[in-house]
């Protein structure tokens, strides 16, 4: 939870809200420290008692924050404000914030004995806890038995030495089930002299771990004994008792893997056979352990999922009814494959009466129930506290923007398995499309709504929205009626501070959204060419959003962009020098015609990521008194650019685009319809010492030959030259692409080959080849061939063709031929 403000006002004009934000943050972060301390380990009455403090404290901080920055926003825009008017509009704030305090610290004061010992646990002796062999209850594996099978054959095969076997998987999917099934499994307990099972979980205490497998080591340990032995006594008491036995340690529910580097240690690797079993959420933590990914579990199929529902209702020793058949592996089937899911349906419909319509109102209502049913809450549970260490706003981080945080919260809930990679960028790895299942997004959008942190707009529920902060509109085909509702509720939404949404023909007002900061809107009724030319925000709209910190208007569809988006007139609007800087802004896409003049540029100095699209038809002329491409040098802090002409075939582009400069920050470029001399590669692109992406997309460059010189592209990774028609020689060396990675050819019918010398650069690591001429895709082979003859088995060719059985012979391991559907 944290306040934002307007970080380009000049401070000497705002003293007196800068010591209200001071006096607002210290209050919070006291709060919230509280906070995590109470709610921590307590009852469900600790919890519901933090969850109305919380919520106290959120509106609080929520009123306050509207309140500043529209008086922040009124200001800028010419309305005058006094400190008494400010403190006057506050003053309930204020006094609520006191109120909650006064309340807290009541709270504190009778319950400090609980609270010191929640922050004694939580500090110092919170670590593994365990479960007694002789109290588990082996749970049914129906669908894991192929995994039971094998997570068996390595536990007991070979090697000898000490090896870690382990188990990943999303939060819900059975992890801890297949360990304990195995752990208990009586051949198990025959093969091993010793066995010991200790929860890891989210916080760990080397010493409770240690102290935990001495419990399940020896009959005549004590937790007494031992309760006043330091860590290094417990660790050699630990490889005394493993030494020369075969032993099984099961490490459940493993988050770091600081954790293993901390006690391998004290468990000898004594060549009796002896295997550390471990389950984790968190792939790379396995990749760190043991460079393989270990044995991943996934969702159940429909068969599997169905047998573990009969299982979870009926047993085994029971069949199920003939007329609840069709309906049952309807539920199973709607549960996704969740193994945590199919059990608390399973549980509920034990429990319930046994008759069709009973089992149909659960098949309808099963999203609900699944994460409601108040006597099995372990799905809720489970998806609760992965998404725990992110609840709430992201917080700075001293030398990290909050758009890398943000990328590392992300990629940490796709680590955790919570979330799924769909799909990758190509050009560096990074994470273009996730998925996330059914049942997560339902937890999602109802924690969501509860906490008014997201509204997703939905029939008969519009009378609120103009009190959202974050508001997402869905297109529908079937709501057309109610499409045209929510445009015109959108035309009065003052609180709103980001904003995603998809419309026909139309875009809704901004005048009334000064404290937007996030914008994400696209037309989707367009023309072939993408065009919409009623679709568009002007220089007015954009200079009003001073919090703004990313808008996009517009799309790119198919390497064309959209012909919707901001227009960018000079000069920009009068007041003030400075008046109208946009210090938060960072993306700005796409600018239709921009001219990128002094005066413009200079207001969007922190910019990193612009787009901008020239409609042949619609400029003033190809000439570069119009067009000052130059001024993007000033902008610093750009790594990303792309540039896209729609009339590809107007002439004349390099009269425009002859006096292009572009700052040394730059890390990702792509071209479309510039049609550029391949000369200028040398003088404005090549000698950029960041630049890692390059896309040549259609016509971005024109002439038969590229020449390449040594000393450019210094850190280039990835290149990609699509639809270059009149390319057919590229002459260049390996030492002219020092740190190539990947690299793409799309759409080439002219170029007569791909240069052998490629194959030469020690860091390529693939070539894709799609939708080219013959001679291409066998110099690309003939590439491969040179490559692993001299040894070098790491560079991998894929082709995409029209005519598969063609090159049916060129297919290997590192070859893979696709036909163009």
């Amino acid at each position: 939870m944290q306040l934002y403000f307007v970080s380009s006002i000049p401070s000497n004009r705002f003293s007196f809200i800068l010591a209200l934000q001071f006096l607002f943050t210290k209050t919070l972060n006291f709060l919230q420290d509280f906070l995590e301390v109470y709610s921590c380990g307590g009852g469900s009455s600790s919890r519901e008692a933090a969850d109305v403090l919380e919520s106290r404290i959120a509106d609080a901080a929520h009123v306050a924050e509207d309140i500043i920055e529209t008086r922040i926003a009124d200001q800028i825009h010419g309305e005058k404000m006094s400190s008494d008017e400010l403190y006057h509009d506050l003053e309930k704030v204020i006094q609520e914030m006191s109120f909650i305090k006064k309340d807290v610290m009541d709270i504190k004061e009778k319950n400090i004995g609980i609270i010191e010992d929640r922050l004694h646990r939580n500090s110092s002796t919170r670590g593994g806890s365990s479960s007694s062999p002789s109290t588990m209850k082996q749970i049914a594996v129906v669908g894991l038995d192929d995994l039971l099978n094998e997570v068996m054959d390595k536990l007991t095969g070979e090697p000898s030495n000490r090896r870690i076997i382990p188990i990943v998987g999303m939060g819900g999917i059975g992890k801890t089930t297949l360990a304990r099934n195995a752990y208990t499994n009586p051949l198990i307990k025959e093969q091993f002299d010793i066995r010991a099972w200790v929860t890891i979980s989210q916080t760990y205490n080397v010493r409770e771990i240690l102290v935990e497998v001495l419990l399940c080591a020896s009959k005549d340990e004590s937790r007494e004994s031992l309760s006043g032995k330091s860590e290094g006594e417990l660790g050699e008491r630990v490889h005394k008792s493993l030494y020369g036995r075969r032993y099984l340690i099961v490490l459940d529910d493993i988050w770091s893997v600081d954790v293993w580097d901390k006690v391998p240690i004290f468990f000898p690797n004594n060549g009796q056979g002896s295997r550390v079993m471990i389950t984790t959420r968190l792939s790379k933590t396995v990749f760190q352990l043991i460079g393989s990914h270990g044995l991943v579990m996934d969702l159940l199929d429909d068969d599997k999922s169905w047998d573990l529902l009969c299982g979870s209702i009926f047993g085994k020793e029971e069949d199920c009814p003939v007329e609840l058949e069709e309906i049952g592996k309807k539920i199973a089937k709607n549960c996704k494959g969740l193994p945590l899911s199919i059990v608390v349906i399973g549980g509920l419909l034990a429990k319930s009466n046994s008759t069709r319509e009973n089992w149909e109102y659960i098949s309808e209502n099963i999203n609900s129930i699944v994460n409601l049913e108040d006597n099995e809450r372990a799905l809720l549970k489970t998806i609760a506290f992965e998404l725990s260490p992110f609840a709430g706003f992201l917080k700075p981080i001293r030398g990290k923007s909050l758009e890398m945080v943000s990328r590392e919260y992300l990629d940490e809930l796709c680590d955790r398995n919570l979330i799924r990679v769909h799909q990758r960028r190509s050009s560096n790895g990074g994470i273009k499309f996730c998925k996330i299942h059914d049942l997560v997004r339902e937890l999602c959008l109802r924690e969501a709504k509860k906490e008014k942190f997201l509204y997703v707009t939905i029939p008969n529920d519009l009378n609120i929205i103009n009190t959202q902060r974050r508001i997402s509109i869905h297109q529908s085909t079937t709501h057309k009626e109610y499409l045209r509702e929510a445009f015109h509720a959108l035309q009065s939404v003052p609180l709103a501070r980001s904003f995603f949404f998809k419309f026909e023909g139309v875009l809704p007002s901004l005048d009334h959204c000064r404290l937007l900061r996030v914008l994400r809107a696209a037309d989707t009724y367009l023309d072939f060419y993408g065009e919409n030319t009623h679709c568009m925000y002007t220089l007015e709209n954009v200079f009003q959003l001073v919090n703004s910190r990313f808008l996009a208007v517009g799309a790119v569809r198919d390497e064309n962009p959209f012909l919707c988006g901001l227009e960018m007139p000079d000069p920009p609007l009068g007041g003030q020098d400075g008046e109208f800087v946009l210090g938060n802004l960072q993306t700005l896409s796409v600018l239709i015609n921009f001219k990128c003049g002094e005066e413009v540029v200079k207001r969007i100095p922190n910019i990193n990521d612009l787009q901008i699209c020239y409609d042949g038809e619609g400029i003033e002329g190809y000439f570069s008194s119009y067009y000052s491409l130059n001024n993007l040098g000033h902008l610093g802090k750009l790594e990303s650019f792309s540039c896209y002409f729609r009339k590809s075939n107007k002439p004349n582009r390099n009269d425009m685009l002859h006096n292009l400069i572009f700052p040394n920050s730059i890390k990702k470029l792509t071209f479309g319809g510039t049609q550029l001399k391949w000369e200028g590669m040398k003088t404005k692109i090549g000698w950029l010492p960041n630049l890692e992406v390059l896309k040549l997309n259609y016509n971005s460059f024109f002439g038969a030959e590229w020449e390449t010189i040594e000393g450019q592209f210094c850190s280039l990774r990835f290149l990609q030259i699509y639809n270059c028609s009149d390319l057919e020689w590229w002459t260049t060396d390996s030492p002219h692409f020092p740190r190539l990675e990947q690299l793409v050819f799309r759409r080439l019918n002219k170029l007569k080959e791909i240069p052998s010398c490629i194959g030469e650069i020690p860091t390529l690591q693939s070539i894709r080849v799609e939708w080219c001429n013959d001679a291409i895709v066998i110099s690309a082979k003939t590439i491969l061939d040179e490559q692993v003859d001299l040894g070098n088995s790491g560079l991998r060719v894929r082709v995409v063709v029209e005519d598969r059985e063609h090159f049916k012979s060129f297919a290997c391991p590192n070859f893979e031929v696709e036909e163009f559907e």
